[in-house]
């Protein structure tokens, strides 16, 4: 099979939930994750496009519809960091966006043991319909897999 990796995912709101949060949801992100949110046309309406690195090769686009996303679970997206650390400084951040503004949801996790090591992670939610999965991987010696991301 030829190599591929994610590229995007879109996530609806209610008609009117994207316009009344639009600044919210891209100040959120922005200062947790990094992302730039971009007003972008689409669909005849004026889109949310949150993109991780200026070549906007990953990419979230919010978008606003009659029959938005519902998940009441703890469907998410996993997002990878490097290390504990990293993933401990992005709670922190979230912890103090959450004393002021209880909108912001956070699920802690204890640390998750598997056979070939260890996943320290959290989720969060703000204003879109899914949870982020904020969490790093530390493999046990030999145990990594072999293939991995590599940033330029």
């Amino acid at each position: 099979m030829p190599d591929m990796r994610f590229n995007h995912m879109e996530l609806t709101l209610a008609k009117g939930e994207l316009t009344a949060h639009r600044e919210e949801i891209r100040s959120f992100y922005q200062e947790l994750l990094g992302w730039e949110g971009l007003d972008v046309p689409i669909l005849k309406q004026t889109g949310l496009l949150l993109r991780t690195d200026p070549e906007t090769s990953q990419f979230i686009l919010v978008t606003q519809v009659d029959e938005p996303l519902q998940s009441p679970g703890f469907d998410h997206l996993g997002l990878i960091y490097e290390t504990r650390a990293e993933v401990d400084v992005l709670l922190e951040r979230c912890k103090k966006w959450q004393a002021r503004d209880d909108r912001v949801r956070i699920k802690e996790y204890e640390d998750l043991e598997t056979g070939g090591g260890t996943v320290h992670a959290f989720y969060v939610k703000f204003l879109l319909p899914i949870w982020f999965d904020i969490q790093c991987m530390e493999w046990a010696e030999g145990q990594a897999p072999a293939k991995s991301w590599h940033y330029a």
